[in-house]
């Protein structure tokens, strides 16, 4: 199974920029990344009019778009699929990190930032193995995670080598 963890927060505190960092430092260290967006609110990636928007206005319950660098695959569902399913379908990665799913299994690196608000949402959340912050945290939850802070991609991703990647190079 391909180790992964969530990033979590309050909506607008950093998590999508926070992402984009851890990112860039672990493919600057050459590992493999995949990341899994939660979107409570739906999302389009079809565009009426477009060849995939056709096939699925004519019932394909899947579809898929390819080109020479990239692939796309739109899947009609019948329920929300649980994390599990999720990551199952990621293959060929070293590391999946997923936005969101505050209340899923994984563990949680939470983005606190103190423009949005100044409690942790994971506070209580044994999964919870580090905390991102704009501003020092004191207290049972900086106790039981290490305080990072907020943009520090640097330290965040040498204690994910150390507790996802097994510390070593790809």
């Amino acid at each position: 199974m391909i180790p992964a963890f969530s990033v979590v927060g309050k909506s607008n505190s950093g998590k999508t920029t926070l992402i984009e960092k851890l990112v860039t430092e672990l493919k600057r260290r050459g590992y493999r990344v995949g990341t899994v967006k939660h979107d409570v609110h739906g999302f389009e990636v079809d565009h009426e009019g477009k060849d995939t928007w056709r096939h699925r206005q004519a019932g394909a319950d899947v579809v898929v778009i390819a080109s020479p660098d990239k692939m796309a695959m739109i899947e009609s569902l019948s329920g929300e699929l649980p994390l599990g399913d999720i990551l199952a379908r990621v293959r060929g990665v070293d590391l999946i990190v997923t936005e969101g799913f505050k209340r899923g299994p994984l563990p949680k690196l939470e983005v606190l930032r103190s423009a949005r608000s100044r409690e942790l949402l994971c506070a209580e959340d044994p999964q919870l193995f580090a905390i991102a912050s704009d501003v020092p945290l004191n207290g049972t939850a900086a106790a039981a995670a290490p305080v990072f802070e907020w943009n520090d991609a640097t330290g965040l991703v040498d204690l994910i080598e150390r507790r996802f990647l097994g510390a070593g190079a790809p």
